[in-house]
């Protein structure tokens, strides 16, 4: 007997309807196994539903674009600001305009604000998904 859920439910979460390159496809497996500190700190309070249920994929393909946090519900991208982030300004601007044409909504930390506000970081989180877009 097949116990998984119809194939439409399953993929609920997914932005459907876009190209996927497989060579971005494994660059997106590849960085979820390689997390960074700041990004192991906060999956670790959103996977499984663990933010009021709400359900996060890291390391989704958008647009051709990796993201770092998807919550479909809540049309929500996060994204954890490390170093690199300083260098690539125009870049990111542009990536955002992207995905806020998508209508999705984004969020931006810091590495240091996951790393020694986590409580604060997740009610802000938790406070957006709850907005109505």
């Amino acid at each position: 007997m097949n116990n998984q859920p119809p194939k439409k439910d399953r993929l609920r979460n997914i932005v459907i309807g876009q190209k996927i390159e497989p060579v971005k496809l494994e660059r997106a497996k590849e960085m979820r196994r390689q997390m960074t500190p700041a990004e192991k700190i906060l999956w670790e309070h959103l996977r499984a539903n663990r933010l009021h249920g709400l359900h996060f994929r890291r390391q989704q393909i958008i647009d051709g674009f990796i993201v770092d946090f998807y919550c479909h519900a809540a049309s929500l991208v996060i994204e954890i600001d490390g170093k690199i982030h300083e260098q690539q300004i125009e870049y990111d601007i542009e990536r955002d305009k992207i995905l806020s044409a998508r209508s999705l909504r984004l969020l931006r930390f810091k590495n240091e604000e996951i790393t020694e506000k986590i409580d604060q970081v997740l009610m802000r989180i938790y406070q957006t998904c709850c907005e109505k877009t």
